[in-house]
């Protein structure tokens, strides 16, 4: 039986009252999961997962063989951030005003853990080159502050620089250098000896494809085979932390396809953040999303939690029936409590479902009805425009805001934002 993260176990054994486990301490050392604690001559009662509030904890009654009944007590949860990954990224207020005319980055508040791909989704000009820049230490922030794992960064952050690969929109890479003789001078400037560069920039010109083109002049590159060098650039320090700034842009559907295939592979180890204009593509490749409008934060979560409750669970199918069957099916659907609402034009149905419903049950019975009535389902869809429509409705939610934005300090948040795994 596995229990719950964060669970907290209620534990007995003979040479103690009663206790229950907790993170082990130097003074202290408890068995943190139910094997260790029986391994131990535990005998494990009963766990629960920790509420926010202390006093949410009830009191628990067990018999315990060979003695009365026992009432163990309510005990503070453990912390929060005991089964979280650490913060990799953490900004506060993060600010930047360029010469008192433009304003790049609006007080943005932000959180990445590890293991996280992270997407940073904005049209054009909303600030997004400007926030990696300052999370690289490249630019000084006007207000505010940036956070590397757990450090402040800044100009003379050279240590927490080395542990990030960072890959431009559109490298410019030196045109008369090699690919061979590029990624050995950035092996270098990361301090790398012979022995650890070579092998490195062998195996990753290899990785990205440019094997044919190692000893050709960066000039003559396309912008698919430049893009891929600057690919191999910032992965030449193995680094912990990947910022990559508009990767696809500019890139043909095979290069374009070839990237966002290498981001999801590289997610499995590393942390990664992507900023993107492209909806399409941190949809495809990212877990988590911050939106930035204007240089705002206006929403961060998961991708999951704005598709299914921003983007209110639509579902769309193709139907082939005589009208007398569809007029039947509209019917049943309106007796569905699990449905919110359907639009049906001939043979396009777009169905609603109410976001806190699951929607398998119901999706079934609908599939039988249809069935039933003799009409043919040509195609059915659960994410077609749904992402679209939930960043557009934030967008249109944050201009309805008007003034009340100078008071909203905070993005809306989605579900899972604190969660270990992704939601």
């Amino acid at each position: 039986m596995r229990d719950p993260p964060g669970a907290i176990f209620w534990c007995f054994r003979r040479s103690r009252p009663h206790s229950h486990c907790k993170p082990s301490s130097p003074s202290h050392s408890v068995p943190r999961d139910r094997a260790a604690a029986q391994r131990a001559g535990w005998h494990v009662l009963h766990s629960v997962t920790c509420p926010p509030n202390p006093a949410q904890v009830p009191k628990y009654h067990f018999p315990i063989q060979g003695g009365s009944p026992m009432v163990l007590e309510s005990a503070p949860p453990m912390p929060a951030d005991s089964v979280l990954p650490p913060v990799v990224i953490n900004t506060t207020n993060l600010t930047k005003i360029f010469g008192n005319r433009l304003i790049a980055v609006n007080g943005v508040n932000l959180q990445v853990r590890k293991g996280w791909s992270f997407g940073l989704l904005g049209p054009n000009g909303a600030g997004k080159t400007t926030l990696l820049k300052l999370l690289l230490g490249l630019q000084l922030p006007t207000a505010g502050r940036a956070e590397l794992f757990g450090k402040p960064v800044g100009p003379n952050s050279a240590d927490l620089r080395r542990r990030v690969g960072y890959l431009p929109t559109n490298p410019k890479l030196p045109p008369m250098m090699t690919p061979i003789t590029y990624l050995d001078l950035i092996g270098q400037l990361h301090g790398m000896t012979a022995e650890e560069r070579k092998p490195r920039l062998a195996a990753l010109i290899r990785a990205v494809d440019l094997l044919p083109a190692a000893a050709r002049p960066i000039k003559g590159f396309s912008t698919g085979m430049t893009t891929r060098l600057g690919i191999a650039a910032s992965l030449m320090n193995d680094p912990d932390l990947l910022l990559w700034d508009e990767p696809t842009a500019g890139l043909d559907p095979a290069g374009r396809k070839y990237t966002l295939d290498l981001i999801r592979e590289l997610a499995r180890t590393k942390t990664v953040v992507v900023s993107s204009h492209i909806l399409s593509d941190i949809d495809r490749v990212c877990d988590y999303l911050g939106i930035l409008h204007e240089g705002k934060l206006i929403y961060c979560g998961s991708v999951r939690h704005l598709k299914q409750t921003i983007g209110r669970n639509v579902v769309e199918f193709e139907l082939d029936g005589s009208e007398r069957a569809l007029d039947a099916l509209s019917r049943k659907l309106q007796e569905m409590p699990e449905v919110a609402g359907f639009r049906r034009e001939g043979g396009l149905l777009e169905l609603r479902f109410v976001p806190t419903e699951r929607i398998a049950a119901p999706l079934a019975r609908i599939l039988m009805a249809a069935a039933d009535l003799d009409i043919d389902v040509t195609s059915i869809s659960s994410t077609r425009g749904q992402t679209e429509d939930a960043f557009i409705r934030i967008l249109e939610m944050d201009e309805a805001d008007g003034f009340n934005r100078a008071y909203n300090t905070s993005p809306t948040m989605g579900n899972g934002m604190d969660s270990p795994t992704p939601s």
